[in-house]
């Protein structure tokens, strides 16, 4: 499949809010592994927000978004109590927020080329390293990031126990 990476605009705004409700009811209708819910995260408003930040990226086929992701300098404040492989300014690691793949286009690639893409974009800008975090029991990205090289540093609270997300993996990826 050939993907085209690339800032999101604001004509990307209602495909991605439709990208991610369909992901959220195919969750729903499935394995909800990483704890999402439709309306609440991601939201139109994740994408809105990434936007207006200049930190959203868009893959797309010839069908149209087939993924998205948000990069950030900016971690959750849990990310500050954990022991980091490399000790880094914010301004030099590159954060991964909002990770979503379209469902008909899952097991495709889509997620592992948004992946080397934050990689060479955090390269490209000076960064050290790469970072994430990830529900406990989202075992399918807990596998991708680990295959695509990412290594686990701990595990902390976000603050989503309201949702029954209790604690989060934080995964690093030195660049």
């Amino acid at each position: 499949m050939k993907l085209n990476i690339r800032p999101g605009t604001p004509g990307d705004l209602d495909a991605l809010a439709q990208l991610y409700d369909d992901l959220n009811d195919h969750l729903q209708r499935t394995v909800n592994w990483p704890g999402w819910a439709k309306g609440i995260y991601p939201a139109r408003q994740d994408a809105a927000d990434g936007l207006a930040e200049g930190t959203l990226w868009v893959a797309e086929d010839a069908a149209g978004l087939a993924g998205t992701v948000i990069l950030r300098h900016t971690p959750q404040p849990a990310y500050r109590t954990v022991q980091w492989q490399a000790p880094l300014e914010d301004a030099r690691v590159l954060v991964l927020y909002t990770l979503a793949v379209d469902w008909l286009h899952q097991d495709q690639g889509v997620a592992s080329a948004l992946l080397d893409f934050a990689a060479l974009r955090g390269r490209a800008e000076g960064s050290g390293a790469l970072r994430l975090d990830v529900y406990e029991k989202n075992a399918p990205a807990i596998r991708l990031y680990e295959a695509n090289g990412f290594a686990r540093i701990g595990a902390v609270s976000l603050g989503l126990e309201q949702y029954g997300l209790d604690r989060f993996y934080l995964y690093e990826k030195l660049l």
